[in-house]
């Protein structure tokens, strides 16, 4: 079984409807690079899915000599738990992909559950340094493998007269403060009355949807404001590239690649300063950080976008510079590596 990988997280795009995540691009790209990859679960019940997981460790274990597995926090820590206990059973090695914001707060909260999963691991990756550096405590050794973008799908354009023209890409769920956006737009309306506003991703139940249209209609602007909902992946470059400023409105983060691809496409970023956002973006260069739950430094900070000369044209070039160290030609063949070794390391 040379280069067979299986790889365990959350493949729903398709069966469900939510964002693409990172580890369906990379199964992708492996495979396009020759790997025989197994990739467990598209399943959207929760019990199903851990179910499902567990079923292909076990029956497809002729199928793959290494895995990788994603690690979240909160109740999908148990999946990586037993997944990866099944692994050892089976004598597989594996491979950790740590991710969310909120994980190094549930290590706090239960620090030998993370110590020993992320210890019984051959390998540990964390997507940005902010992660890196808050889970060290629990393994040490991590390695920077950061969430990857094909960069030159993402057409750019400098933001030297920039417009009053929005734009906001997340999943509308409460974490991700959805309805501070439009607070803030209403903040700048009379100073800009032909402000638009774009609030593209899909609707994740939780009723943040609902909530961010009716602040959208108590602001006055529900003409002004558009819900596209959820849009293909190759599609996104060019909603992006309707707008000039991009809104990250999160309370809880890590390296969101919704922001990654606004970089690309050379928007002008103003981001809450939350999780690892400051590790990401540097306040005053490639983005303007400002305080969670604060529509009126945000609203300020859009309007330096608009009134500051030559502020737009800065975030905007050094953004788009900075993306291309996640180019995917950087990090696939680092991935490859990884599993490579753990493949010879456990060859006889």
């Amino acid at each position: 079984m040379p280069d067979s990988i299986l790889m365990v997280s959350n493949f729903l795009s398709a069966s469900a409807g939510t964002s693409r995540g990172v580890c369906e691009d990379l199964a992708e790209r492996l495979a396009a690079r020759g790997w025989a990859v197994v990739t467990t679960s598209d399943r959207w019940n929760k019990l199903t899915r851990l179910a499902d997981m567990l079923r292909t460790v076990w029956q497809r274990r002729r199928d793959y000599r290494v895995a990788q597995v994603d690690v979240f926090s909160g109740p999908a820590f148990v999946w990586a738990e037993l997944v990866c206990r099944a692994l050892r059973w089976l004598g597989k090695p594996y491979a950790l992909t740590l991710h969310g914001g909120d994980l190094p707060g549930f290590a706090q909260r239960c620090p030998g559950r993370v110590r020993r999963l992320l210890g019984s691991a051959a390998v540990v990756t964390a997507p940005s340094r902010y992660l890196q550096e808050q889970m060290q405590p629990y393994r040490a050794g991590l390695r920077l493998l950061p969430n990857p973008l094909d960069v030159c799908q993402y057409p750019t354009r400098g933001r030297e007269q920039p417009e009053p023209k929005l734009a906001w890409l997340r999943a509308f769920h409460g974490i991700y403060n959805p309805a501070l956006a439009p607070r803030a737009a209403a903040l700048l309306a009379k100073e800009f009355p032909g402000i638009q506003l774009a609030m593209i991703g899909p609707d994740k139940g939780d009723g943040s949807l609902q909530a961010t249209q009716q602040a959208a209609t108590e602001a006055g602007l529900e003409k002004q404001i558009f819900f596209p909902g959820k849009i293909a992946k190759a599609d996104v470059p060019r909603w992006l590239d309707k707008s000039d400023i991009f809104l990250n409105t999160t309370n809880c983060d890590n390296t969101p690649v919704s922001v990654l691809e606004a970089m690309a496409c050379g928007l002008a970023v103003v981001s809450t300063n939350v999780g690892g956002l400051p590790y990401l973006l540097e306040d005053g260069h490639d983005a303007l950080l400002v305080p969670p739950e604060d529509p009126v430094a945000m609203a300020g900070a859009v309007r330096r976008i608009l009134t500051e000369p030559g502020l737009a044209a800065r975030l905007s070039t050094n953004a788009r510079l900075k993306t291309e160290q996640f180019d995917w030609q950087m990090i696939l063949p680092q991935w490859e590596e990884i599993f490579r070794d753990l493949a010879a390391a456990d060859s006889p």
